[in-house]
């Protein structure tokens, strides 16, 4: 029964998706809607859901390290795209980067860690989306920004910079430094930010649906297909590495296996629109990406449960 509430669940996403670009092909939404939606996303829904999922929980030093595998994970992904496009243009070389690193964990993952993997698997997961912040709500875009630039350094300072001005990352950082910190976040905060932060789902959905577009040329799906390859061949990889070779109980083991499919950050389309970078094919790889995590995570998790 709980198979079937969570898969539910995950198709209700589909159709939220599927519901978004119906939507804007009747003309109910026009293309310019998806900035607006992508700012109500990235500055009001995102960060108060990640309010709601870390108030009142307590996190030790020692556990932070998890986050190194979801920061790592993102570093590797990025890695792997620009090499992948030495001799392609700075745009592109840009917009792969941006595209194929992060995971929407708070969006998707989360709720199949509640159902299946109890506390242990919620905190683990917590914990990793810490590291993965680095990378879906700020870095990637930072990096991404000076690779489609003018030939401009790197920077850590500029990626710190535009980090800061990230409101999801700066939710994150007070988040943690209270749940380190064992200070209680008010009940008011929590309910207020709880009755936003349950619209996020949908609206990031939602965002994804509006944004959607494929013109079919053979180049356009050469890339998804290229990207998607490539982030769940990975993910095959670090799945295995995670559960097998990692010297941690099992319970975290096996949440670490599910994280490593996540789909691809929410994000990204969001940002991929304020680098002035292919909006639709950003949110027609964020579509497949989540279609095809569906079945790698229900596959996960008959294996490892």
């Amino acid at each position: 029964m709980e198979m079937i509430n969570v898969l539910t669940r995950a198709m209700c996403f589909v159709a939220i998706i599927f519901l978004g670009y119906v939507l804007r092909k009747r003309g109910f939404f026009k293309e310019g809607d998806f900035h607006v939606l992508s700012k109500i996303v990235l500055k009001i829904t995102l960060p108060a859901a990640i309010v709601t999922s870390f108030a009142n929980k307590e996190i030790e030093v020692s556990m932070l390290a998890i986050s190194l595998i979801g920061l790592g994970a993102g570093v590797l992904y990025m890695g792997l795209a620009f090499l992948m496009n030495l001799r392609a243009s700075k745009k592109q070389r840009a917009f792969e980067m941006l595209n194929i690193a992060g995971y929407n964990i708070g969006n998707f993952t989360l709720p199949f860690a509640q159902s299946f993997l109890g506390p242990i698997g919620v905190v683990t997961t917590s914990i990793f989306d810490t590291g993965n912040a680095f990378i879906c709500l700020g870095g990637a875009y930072s990096v991404a920004s000076m690779v489609q630039g003018d030939g401009g350094r790197f920077s850590v300072m500029k990626i710190i910079k535009t980090l800061i001005r990230s409101v999801p990352f700066d939710t994150y950082l007070i988040m943690i430094t209270l749940a380190l910190l064992h200070i209680p976040v008010p009940e008011t905060i929590t309910s207020f930010a709880g009755i936003i932060g349950n619209a996020n789902a949908f609206m990031a959905m939602l965002m994804i649906g509006v944004g959607f577009k494929l013109s079919g040329d053979r180049e356009q799906m050469g890339t998804i297909v290229r990207i998607l390859a490539v982030r769940y061949g990975i993910a095959v990889l670090l799945a295995l590495g995670c559960f097998f070779l990692l010297p941690l109980e099992l319970e975290y083991r096996q949440a670490l296996t599910l994280l490593v499919f996540s789909p691809i950050a929410s994000a990204a389309p969001a940002f991929t629109a304020d680098l002035k970078n292919d909006i639709g094919l950003s949110s027609a790889i964020n579509s497949f990406s989540i279609l095809i995590s569906i079945v790698c995570i229900v596959a996960v998790l008959l294996m490892i449960l």
